[in-house]
């Protein structure tokens, strides 16, 4: 796309609606519907489904029509054509910014941790800032984008931490795209692996400056001599070698050499000179987005230039959003976030993609209006997408004969579900196509089974749980539900599926749930839940799983399972019970728990 330039001023030009005075035209909208034309022919819509179904499209008074068919009907009732004037505001995810130079101040760097899988990413984000990232990642894999802000003996740095495992590189790829400077972590004893060659083409693409990282240096098959020589391979020749190239050897897991690296961080952003303006309204970019139980639909924001503050009115893709609340990883609040600052915001209508522009407009009224126009020229896109593009594209779409495999995915984060439709979309089975028509966040739903039970789909649910009555739904209607947590296990599982070779030797089994109505804390024992068992039964040797609104919240197995006083080894529907969970003690009142067994599958 041309890359558009606009002044400090906010655009306001809404389009209107209606047609222009005294003249018999239809304005086009990408949303238009048949009772839309209806409306803007002055006929009544009987008139124009009858004019359509001569003219051989069978339609109701809400279905969307393309311009090709809006031209027909207006032309046949003596009216001209138009398209909807679009604003320099709907794009404004095109703008360059160009700001005085008397109103620019320095801001911080925005630094990209990037690398292979087990590299030691994670592990160096959590010694820069003292906390416990790695251990609460499923499989040990940082699996959504993270954003954190530092103070190194004065100097702030935001840090963004990007999974390295293969099926995240879209999600490196947009990482790499909003970074001033890379870390590449390479392993002393690994050396360079695939996904680290594909670090390298992102922050060339992206033109960054690359600091590599040389880890584990504690490891005594270290050897940092043939990460060196890597390297040179790829033109990152080190300076040690008389290149530019900055190489640190560090021990992420020690903690030693890390000092060093921060220090050469701050010494090259300062030869960069970054700067923004935080006198004007916010423009930037979504991190990482998903839904919450309690807080409704969140997204991390990378604010790139600008103020962004609490109550701000704006626009995030097609998102509308009123900053309800602003917080930091680590849950503090704040007021306001600068250039460069990274926080995690509230108050969305709607979960936005990862990756999507946002900026701030004046009012709430405008941007309400650009996001709904958005969000219809993007639906219009999308069924421009679906509409068969030729003959043989028509006939691919009827044959019944076709092996094809549909898939619905519900994920915890945006992040996940983007990173999982890139990876299914990946595998190439011969003769067999994968279909994914419905890819979103949150938990398992009634409309999910709907839509797959009309398309035969199966559902995957990463990190989501259904809730009993959307698993008896789906068990009644014999619809294939399958849950994971790690990305590994779903590409593998897809990958056989298609194959025909799916043949598990284990097979999880759902026995029952129960409801927390009370909790009760005791001190050298922990929390104590009052549950009901609403479905099935539980037993003491169970897997359970602690679900929150259908997120999954803890996995492990109880500690105890009481009867009034007594132990007991099992516990029916219709009956009360008295629960600890071995090792955690978070648990809530309308918390459910999922109690399962592993059974043997012949």
């Amino acid at each position: 796309m041309a890359k558009k330039k606009r002044d400090e001023s906010r655009v306001s030009n809404i389009p209107q609606k209606g047609n222009d005075a005294g003249e018999k035209i239809v304005i086009f909208k990408p949303d238009m519907t048949v009772s839309d034309l209806a409306e803007a022919v002055n006929k009544p819509v009987a008139v124009v489904i009858k004019k359509l179904f001569m003219i051989g499209i069978m339609a109701n008074q809400n279905q969307v029509v393309d311009r090709e068919t809006v031209e027909l009907v207006a032309l046949d009732f003596g009216y001209d054509i138009k398209d909807e004037v679009v604003t320099d505001a709907l794009r404004f995810d095109e703008f360059v910014i160009d700001d005085a130079e008397e109103n620019l101040v320095s801001r911080p760097p925005v630094v990209t941790i990037m690398g292979h899988v087990d590299h030691g990413k994670t592990t160096l984000l959590d010694t820069i800032r003292s906390s416990r990232v790695a251990l609460g990642e499923a499989g040990g894999i940082t699996q959504h984008i993270g954003a954190y802000q530092i103070n190194f003996n004065g100097f702030p740095i935001t840090f963004i931490d990007t999974p390295g495992h293969a099926a995240f590189s879209e999600m490196r790829a947009r990482g790499a795209s909003i970074t001033d400077l890379v870390v590449l972590v390479v392993a002393a004893d690994d050396g360079i692996m695939p996904q680290t060659e594909e670090a390298i083409e992102h922050a060339r693409a992206a033109k960054c400056p690359i600091i590599v990282a040389v880890n584990k240096m504690d490891k005594p098959t270290a050897n940092p001599d043939h990460v060196l020589e890597q390297l040179s391979r790829y033109n990152l020749i080190p300076e040690a070698w008389g290149g530019d190239t900055i190489c640190v050897p560090i021990s992420a897991l020690k903690g030693t050499g890390v000092k060093d690296l921060l220090e050469n961080i701050q010494l090259l952003s300062e030869m960069q000179e970054l700067k923004a303006n935080p006198n004007r309204l916010a423009m930037g970019t979504v991190i990482e987005a998903g839904l919450d139980k309690n807080r409704g639909p969140y997204a991390t924001l990378l604010v790139q230039n600008g103020t962004l503050k609490v109550s701000d009115n704006l626009v995030i893709g097609d998102t509308f959003a009123h900053i309800r609340t602003m917080e930091d990883d680590l849950h503090k609040r704040f007021n306001e976030a600068h250039p460069s600052e990274a926080v995690m915001v509230t108050g969305l209508d709607s979960v936005p993609q990862a990756g999507d522009k946002f900026m701030v407009f004046n009012t709430e009224q405008e941007a309400k209006a650009i996001a709904n126009q958005r969000k219809a020229i993007h639906k219009a896109q999308e069924l421009e997408a679906q509409r068969p593009k030729n003959i043989d594209d028509l006939f691919n779409k009827v044959d019944g004969d076709r092996k094809e495999l549909n898939i619905i995915i519900r994920a915890d984060t945006q992040g996940s579900a983007e990173a999982l439709r890139g990876s299914l979309q990946k595998i190439d089975v011969p003769d067999v196509s994968l279909n994914i028509i419905r890819c979103g966040v949150g938990t398992i739903t009634d409309d999910d089974l709907n839509l797959a039970d009309g398309s035969k789909a199966l559902i995957i649910g990463f990190n989501v749980r259904p809730m009993p009555n959307v698993k008896a739904t789906a068990k009644t209607k014999q619809i294939q539900v399958r849950l994971y947590r790690i990305i590994y296990d779903v590409i593998n599982d897809i990958e056989a599926a298609l194959k025909g070779l799916l043949d598990p030797v284990f097979e999880e089994e759902v026995t029952g749930f129960a409801e927390i109505r009370e909790t009760f804390k005791i001190s050298k024992v922990g929390t104590i839940a009052g549950c009901y068992v609403t479905d099935g039964y539980i037993t003491n040797t169970a897997l359970i799983r602690l679900l929150r609104e259908g997120v999954v919240i803890y996995e492990g197995k109880l500690a105890t399972l009481k009867r009034f006083k007594d132990d007991v080894k099992e516990v029916k529907q219709g009956y009360e019970c008295g629960v600890s969970i071995d090792g955690y003690n978070d648990i809530k009142v309308g918390d459910v728990i999922e109690a399962s067994v592993m059974k043997e599958v012949k």
